[in-house]
């Protein structure tokens, strides 16, 4: 396949390290807003709502696979139209609307609708966002710009459980009522995008693109590309929601103030190793990165299954942001490797559509082991999938890696 160059101007390339830092910190008040609410999410569907494993897990599955369809249009319509900003703008608001409203559920199905449209919001931001890094960046730092990008996120999920732990300390030295002070949470969560939204619409000029009649917008995705997403598309069937983490560490006897601590221990050093993992890719390539966090993850998640107490989840949520910091921007860094700007949004779009149908049966495989069999089983069904997509990147390798461009 043969890609045409995208041409800038000096001005667009003067404004590609801003971009990338308004990114950055737009997902950062995006993790902390996701992350004051996530980590007690499947403790209120659960205990407040009483809604059983297998609930939880479609409902997280929607958040992702219901958005499939809409990652896929707002790849191709940024692309059609070469503007990202306001794609990531409307995306944020749709996510601030249904966490806030999330907090007035009660029936399954109003959650699986609200839990969907915050799916949407996501699918429509992410392709736009990761094509506004990719665009920014060139080539040989490309690691680097995705890096940082996922830095800042992840200091955001970092600090979002720090704080709802210090406000779950407040209201139980209070005795605030669980049902009463949860949904404060929800409604909080959706107003810090209110910060995301600003960053974006303030902090990002986008560039204008010259000889736009040269870029074919029809031009066909190279097989490499579909390859790799195939086969991520298998690990994400391993990788469940996040939840299902959340639940087990519950499970385990850790209390529910630690639990947000425990998930901030992921993230930090999730933000801590997205930099030098993303440089690293940069020099020793991206598929040996991403066979690394995948390999971890497995290992993480047998741990999981094997874990008898309280204080052994500490360090597997550790170990879990090491899969995350080692994978997460490489993926991104390698689609945009592999595929020209005429077609990054496509690109991200297709990809995360894939990742995104997977996480249904994902999420439903995972509750339902966990309901019927034990609290290990979605652990041990997990380990051994992302072992098998181990297997097969590494397989497949040449073939990844066969085609990239330069641009």
């Amino acid at each position: 396949m043969e890609t045409k160059t995208e041409v800038l101007t000096d001005e667009a390339q003067k404004n590609g390290k801003r971009t990338i830092l308004a990114v950055g910190f737009a997902s950062f008040f995006g993790g902390v807003s996701q992350d004051i609410f996530i980590p007690i999410l499947p403790l209120y569907l659960t205990q407040i709502l009483g809604f059983d494993k297998a609930i939880v897990g479609i409902a997280e599955g929607l958040v992702t696979a219901g958005a499939s369809g809409f990652k896929v249009l707002a790849g191709k319509f940024s692309d059609k139209y070469g503007r990202q900003k306001p794609i990531v703008i409307a995306g944020y608001g749709l996510s601030m609307i249904g966490r806030g409203l999330l907090a007035l559920a009660s029936g399954p199905f109003a959650v699986f609708g609200l839990r969907f449209l915050d799916g949407i919001g996501k699918g429509i931001k992410d392709p736009p966002k990761d094509v506004l890094v990719a665009n920014a960046a060139h080539k040989s730092t490309r690691g680097r710009s995705f890096g940082i990008a996922r830095m800042l996120d992840t200091f955001g999920s970092a600090l979002g459980p720090l704080v709802l732990s210090g406000l779950l300390f407040v209201f139980a030295q209070h005795h605030f009522a669980p049902a009463q002070y949860y949904r404060w949470l929800l409604i909080l969560a959706a107003l810090v995008l209110f910060f995301t939204v600003a960053i974006v619409q303030l902090g990002i000029k986008e560039p204008r693109k010259i000889k736009t009649e040269e870029l074919d917008l029809s031009v066909p995705l190279a097989k490499p590309f579909y390859i790799f997403t195939i086969i991520a598309g298998i690990f994400a069937v391993a990788n469940s929601s996040d939840a299902f983490l959340i639940l087990r560490s519950q499970n385990l006897g850790l209390s529910i103030i630690a639990i947000p601590l425990a998930y901030a221990v992921l993230n930090v050093i999730y933000g801590l190793l997205s930099l030098p993992a993303g440089i690293l890719s940069d020099k020793v390539g991206r598929i040996p990165m991403i066979t690394l966090g995948w390999a971890v993850y497995g290992i993480c998640y047998l741990g999981f299954a094997l874990a008898q107490s309280a204080w052994q989840v500490w360090p597997l949520f550790a170990l879990y942001g090491i899969f995350y910091a080692a994978s997460e921007g490489v993926v991104r860094a390698l689609i945009a490797d592999a595929v020209g700007p005429q077609a990054r949004g496509k690109a991200y779009g297709i990809y995360n559509m894939v990742i995104g149908l997977a996480a249904l049966p994902a999420g439903l495989i995972a509750g339902l082991l966990w309901d019927h069999i034990n609290p290990s089983a979605p652990f041990y069904f997990s380990a051994v999938l992302s072992l098998v997509a181990v297997a097969l990147i590494v397989g497949f390798r040449k073939q990844v890696v066969a085609h990239e461009v330069h641009a």
